[in-house]
């Protein structure tokens, strides 16, 4: 990865990272996806899909995965608490 990239989501369903980045970039942020789940990452742990963006997008971009990691699932057993 080339310098001022850093890591703002990981995850080790790639499905939720691509869910993530196609946010991101509908916000206009740049972000690119690493899938570390090939085999030749895979030596002692299951490896993750990693997001990044550039360092001037950070806080922008860690904002916007805050607010989609904290929308209502639609679960319907689900509490709501306010």
């Amino acid at each position: 990865m080339e310098k001022d990239w850093v890591k703002i989501f990981s995850s080790d369903r790639p499905f939720e990272a691509e869910i993530v980045k196609g946010m991101l970039l509908e916000n206009g942020i740049d972000a690119v996806l690493l899938n570390r789940q090939s085999s030749s990452y895979n030596i002692t742990l299951p490896g993750q899909a990693e997001l990044y963006v550039h360092q001037s997008q950070e806080e922008t971009a860690k904002s916007l995965v805050h607010n989609h990691n904290n929308l209502p699932t639609g679960d319907p057993n689900q509490v709501d608490t306010e």
